[in-house]
């Protein structure tokens, strides 16, 4: 059973709402995400008992963060939520962020671990269009741990491995980078675009600097399960 911050994705479609709920349960397998798309009779539109239905479901103790497609599924969301008394309400955030590139980001932060505050940040930092240069830090090479390794999994840093790299990198007390880019970052790693076959530059500074190298490497070398 899933413990950590829960997901609701809410749109206008139903279909919409469970192929989203689909792609980010790939990179996000423990993490409670639940579908509340189209009205009660499967139409298009947004439907307050399916919204409150799915908070109670994707709440397990340490709240949701919900995502929503269009103005009208915000309002719905917002009504719902008014109906909460104040413990409840203080639980649940309605994240302004593209529901699709929120939620996986969102599903990742809350697969590593992140409270309600930083599962909400991560869906408001998704962008859309990922920035692969927008996290870079001046890592001073001097205290840094580096290595390489070349991508020799089918689909390269897209999706699961990129996900897979992200929960690994977020367990580890350092500050890392990979090619440039933060490597505990979902969407600034995908927007790199590495396909099979490129070469991978992983950076790290701080307490756990080595062991998160080594363990990134030893990821990349693997093929991600995918060889």
């Amino acid at each position: 059973m899933a413990k950590g911050v829960g997901i609701v994705v809410v749109s206008h479609s139903s279909k919409i709402a469970e192929g989203v709920v689909e792609l980010a349960a790939q990179m996000a397998p423990t993490t409670s995400i639940v579908a509340a798309g189209g009205t009660d009779e499967g139409g298009i539109g947004t439907s307050f008992d399916k919204i409150s239905a799915a908070l109670t479901e994707a709440q397990a103790g340490k709240g949701v963060v919900l995502l929503c497609d269009l103005g009208s599924a915000i309002l719905t969301a917002e009504t719902v939520v008014d109906f909460l008394d104040d413990a409840e309400k203080a639980l649940v955030i309605i994240a302004d962020a593209p529901v699709v590139e929120g939620t996986v980001a969102a599903a990742v932060a809350a697969e590593t671990g992140g409270d309600l505050a930083a599962v909400a940040a991560a869906a408001r930092t998704a962008t859309g269009v990922a920035d692969a240069h927008a996290d870079e830090k001046d890592l001073s090479r001097a205290a840094a741990v580096e290595r390489s390794a070349v991508l020799i999994n089918p689909s390269g840093l897209h999706a699961r491995p990129a996900a897979e790299l992200v929960k690994n990198a977020s367990t580890f007390d350092a500050s890392i980078q990979l090619n440039g880019v933060d490597a505990k970052s979902l969407l600034r790693i995908m927007g790199l675009g590495l396909a099979k076959g490129s070469s991978v530059s992983i950076v790290a500074t701080g307490p756990d600097a080595e062991k998160a190298v080594d363990a990134l490497i030893a990821l990349i070398e693997s093929g991600f399960g995918e060889v």
